[in-house]
């Protein structure tokens, strides 16, 4: 039976994922904002996340809330972790791979997650110890014995540009390795489709707590590891990750530990 805190969760994500898809058939009328170089705000991000909230406090009117848009409010030991568009830039260019991503935390540690592709209309879910579903459909990392033949997700720093010639010299060291890269830009969905045994493996920097808070916890309860560059389990801080199945997470590992020592950059 899927636990009422996760299902409080899917329903948000749900009320998120229908905004995104009324609103994607008029992407070119959408304001949007500036939040920094290489990082926008549209007024779809902000609606999605104040409806996220809404429907959680329903239910949990004194649980706090770490959202992309809002920043943190409240002060409890439980702490929604929220992305309420994953993929801005993506939605913005009428690119039809974006998500919603959505994390309980109690005392810092992930319970429940969901990740939400409105499009595919793909409901990827976790709680701690329960295992990992896709639209209720159990899920498992994929079986690949090493890097020979994965196919791995990433990213560029574009938040932490400074870091490009570290990430560059991951890149070219793990893609003698693989047989091949994508960047689909989403990267809670990264993490998703590395659950769900379509990617087996996945590393970027310079990301944000609500960027894999939810994809973290639906990847190790797929059966997956999922690491910071120094392998630690301090990606949320850090802002570096990597997820893969444990006989691709070590050779991986392995090698970008080494590159990114050399030449890191701080944000």
């Amino acid at each position: 039976m899927t636990h009422p805190v996760l299902n409080v969760a899917i329903e948000a994500a749900y009320a998120a994922g229908n905004i995104m898809r009324r609103q994607i058939q008029h992407v070119d009328a959408i304001p949007v904002e500036r939040k920094a170089r290489h990082d926008y705000v549209s007024e779809v991000d902000k609606a999605c996340e104040a409806e996220i909230v809404r429907e959680i406090k329903r239910y949990y009117p004194d649980h706090a809330f770490l959202c992309e848009e809002s920043g943190k409010s409240g002060n409890d030991k439980h702490v929604w972790v929220i992305d309420p568009l994953d993929g801005t830039s993506n939605y913005l260019h009428g690119l039809p791979h974006f998500a919603v991503s959505i994390a309980q935390q109690v005392n810092g540690r992930t319970e429940h997650a969901v990740v939400y592709d409105p499009i595919r209309e793909e409901l990827f879910a976790a709680s701690k110890g329960g295992g990992a579903f896709m639209n209720n459909k159990r899920m498992r990392v994929s079986a690949r014995n090493g890097l020979e033949g994965a196919i791995l997700a990433t990213a560029f720093p574009f938040r932490e540009r400074g870091n490009l010639q570290a990430y560059a010299k991951i890149f070219q060291a793990v893609f003698a390795r693989v047989e091949d890269f994508r960047r689909a830009g989403t990267a809670s969905l990264d993490l998703a489709w590395v659950a769900a045994g379509r990617m087996d493996g996945y590393f970027e920097m310079g990301l944000k707590p609500w960027d894999v808070a939810a994809g973290a916890l639906i990847v190790r309860e797929a059966g997956g590891v999922v690491l910071d560059f120094d392998g630690n389990d301090a990606f949320q801080e850090n802002g570096t990750i990597i997820a893969a199945p444990y006989k691709v997470m070590t050779p991986l590992r392995t090698l970008i530990s080494s590159k990114w020592g050399q030449s890191q950059v701080p944000g």
